[in-house]
């Protein structure tokens, strides 16, 4: 009994000092963990979380941005429903959303297909289509101006060249939204086809050789083959576009400034005159927020429904 109680012992302060070194090792990973990413838990927290607080608190104020304003509840949520330009700039959001994530899509998967064989100089051809993509889109907004303008630019010397009236364009209130949504669709969708071409490789060759030997031809593989393994992808890139599409800033701002009439005016632009232009910050706050949530919304609604169908199938 005496020896095995000292074995026991042994045992136990062996375990102990082990358990210590564990904890000491853990503890140590711990610290340079912390160090290496605390500098960007930082900046996300200096950057994200804190501003999020700081404008839910000042859409519940009159807030000008020069003075601090004064508390008015949720006076600001209850003037949206009053608010005929957020409606337009909400419509007209929404449109662009329209026109361009069927068609970026539908490009996206097509050209992605052509850019997924072997031929000379595929390199060459997938860099042309990522590079407005990566390029500067106030860059991009700045020489589609020029491009469209209506007095000087190369679509109406064309269009004059060949006996076609010209058109205003980016100055028609007719045209200008329309025409913001090619430049748009220009920019974004050679984010789509990258994504697509990954997915596109990641498709087993067995598969598509077993459907070519049971005698499917080149649209049947497409639908039953490509299609359902794209399917989880193509929900990510329409969530992607809701997102960047809900955040449409840039090319306004350097194009058409939300006219002529408004016709271009979208969410974000909006809440940059509210704030910035009129200087009713706690309204543009509150408008801020409501876009959040519908970012949020539809967000969760398209993973919803991916996930679902995923089950399905």
């Amino acid at each position: 009994m005496c020896a095995g109680d000292a074995l026991m012992a042994t045992t136990l302060d062996r375990a102990r000092t082990t358990g210590d070194a564990d904890r000491r090792i853990a503890r140590s990973d711990n610290i340079a963990g912390w160090t290496f990413a605390g500098p960007s838990v930082i900046i996300v927290l200096g950057l994200s979380f804190i501003p999020m607080i700081w404008a839910a608190y000042l859409s519940l104020t009159n807030s000008n941005l020069v003075s601090g304003g004064h508390f008015i509840g949720l006076a600001n949520y209850a003037a949206l429903r009053k608010d005929p330009t957020l409606r337009q700039a909400f419509a007209n959001t929404l449109l662009l959303a329209v026109l361009y994530l069927p068609i970026g899509l539908a490009a996206g998967l097509g050209v992605a297909i052509m850019l997924n064989q072997k031929i000379k100089m595929i390199g060459f051809y997938r860099t042309c289509f990522l590079v407005p993509f990566i390029a500067s889109a106030a860059a991009e907004g700045l020489l589609f101006g020029f491009i469209f303008d209506p007095d000087f630019g190369i679509v109406n010397a064309g269009l004059q060249a060949v006996g076609l009236p010209r058109q205003g364009f980016l100055q028609d209130p007719s045209e200008a939204l329309v025409v913001l949504a090619i430049v748009y669709f220009w920019t974004q969708f050679g984010f789509n086809i990258v994504i697509y071409l990954a997915a596109l490789q990641d498709i087993p060759q067995e598969v598509l050789e077993a459907a070519s030997i049971d005698g499917a031809g080149k649209w049947a593989r497409f639908w039953h083959v490509t299609v359902p393994t794209v399917r989880p992808v193509t929900i990510f890139l329409l969530v992607w576009g809701l997102i960047d599409v809900f955040q449409f800033f840039d090319l306004v701002y350097t194009t058409t400034r939300g006219g002529p009439l408004n016709s271009t005016l979208t969410l974000v632009f909006y809440i940059w005159q509210l704030a910035f232009n009129f200087f009713t910050a706690g309204y543009g706050a509150a408008v801020a927020y409501v876009l959040f949530f519908t970012s949020l919304i539809v967000t969760v609604t398209a993973l919803a429904y991916g996930r679902r169908r995923r089950v399905t199938l």
